[in-house]
């Protein structure tokens, strides 16, 4: 069973760099924004982690987890329940089979 992201009850006491990184590039994503768990991975300086940011939104309580999504731009199933309604109340369109659209302007994503 995947664990969705939104912080343990236990959070690192002293994150490290690239722990730091992430939670920076993830504070900064505004309503509306969605970006690729590959694109915060490169964005933090460390291209190919998309893993590891994974593991950092599962740790550190208070992220806008739910903007960040697969490289595929399909939502995780275990996930879907509670990102999508997030993502919509940002004004992120989510197709029937839980993929995104992107914000809601006159682009498909």
């Amino acid at each position: 069973m995947t664990m969705p992201p939104g912080g343990l009850p236990n959070p690192p006491e002293h994150p490290t760099d690239f722990q730091r990184a992430v939670i920076a590039v993830v504070s900064s994503l505004q309503p509306g924004d969605v970006a690729t768990y590959a694109e915060i991975a490169a964005e933090a300086g460390h291209p190919g982690s998309a893993q590891a940011v994974a593991n950092v939104l599962r740790q550190v309580p208070d992220l806008p987890w739910w903007r960040v999504i697969p490289s595929s731009g399909r939502l995780y199933r275990t996930h879907r329940p509670t990102q999508e309604p997030l993502l919509r109340a940002d004004g992120v369109r989510i197709d029937e089979t839980g993929k995104v659209r992107g914000a809601t302007d006159d682009s498909d994503g």
